[in-house]
């Protein structure tokens, strides 16, 4: 435990030490009756960063859109075996779908069906997802409880990321309504919906950080917020690269769910 938390301490502040990829600058309307000549040269030259830093926003969005669709793509294609066997396991094992679906927060809080492979008896599912699952949840089917185990249920969210629900990495989709602490997050983190900024991602800073599971220990459930909101604001391409690997570690090899 020792271990994880020093691991966590240094990659979580080495993302916390970079700058921020963008920063909003304000408007202003160069037009503006009163304005000494060179008070308008300066926001005029505002108005170009401005322009400029927007650009870049959108190469950034872009490229990283293309960098989601081809890893899905790709990890479809490869797991493509992996996944019939596991449909096939959960077929022949528990009556039911195969896949489980439910409503989740999207970017600007646009709510999306987030697909995973059932790991429940179908008369315990919890579509609302009220009820959290906990260690040894007798909900949880044999072949549930490793796909669980092994973060393996999560796959089909590579399909998500194909249409856009989702991104490769980013803050984990909650169910609306999501407790925390015994309390709406929102209400125990107020800059709780910041996170929906951008699209959710199948794995996160947070997650890698050890950071997942129950939301019912309030100094838990803020840090995982501020993992979050410190990935939104030092995002790059390396460092979804970095997360990529670090869950493919710690969650598929050495089977850190529940």
């Amino acid at each position: 435990m020792e271990h994880e938390q020093a691991s966590r301490g240094t990659f979580y502040s080495e993302v916390a030490a970079r700058p921020p990829s963008l920063k909003a600058l304000p408007l202003y309307d160069v037009n503006d009756i009163g304005l000494p000549p060179a008070r308008r040269a300066r926001i005029r030259v505002t108005h170009l960063h401005q322009s400029r830093r927007e650009a870049e926003r959108g190469l950034q969005i872009a490229a990283k859109r293309c960098f989601d669709v081809a890893v899905a793509i790709c990890l479809i294609i490869l797991l493509a075996p992996g996944l019939l066997m596991i449909a096939a396991a959960i077929k022949l094992t528990s009556p039911g779908a195969v896949l489980f679906r439910q409503q989740r927060y999207g970017v600007g809080k646009k709510q999306f069906a987030i697909l995973k492979f059932r790991t429940m008896s179908v008369g315990s599912c919890d579509p609302a997802g009220v009820q959290q699952t906990r260690l040894g949840d007798a909900r949880v089917t044999p072949v549930g409880r490793f796909l669980r185990k092994t973060s393996l249920d999560e796959l089909p969210q590579l399909f998500n990321v194909l249409r856009g629900d989702m991104s490769l990495v980013g803050p984990r989709p909650h169910v609306p309504g999501m407790l925390a602490g015994g309390m709406l997050y929102e209400d125990l983190v107020p800059e709780y919906f910041d996170r929906l900024r951008v699209r959710p991602g199948v794995t996160g800073l947070a997650q890698v950080n050890g950071l997942r599971g129950s939301t019912e220990d309030p100094a838990t459930a803020r840090a995982r917020i501020s993992d979050d909101l410190t990935y939104i604001d030092h995002w790059s391409l390396m460092l979804d690269f970095k997360i990529l690997i670090m869950t493919a570690r710690t969650e598929f090899l050495s089977g850190s769910g529940f």
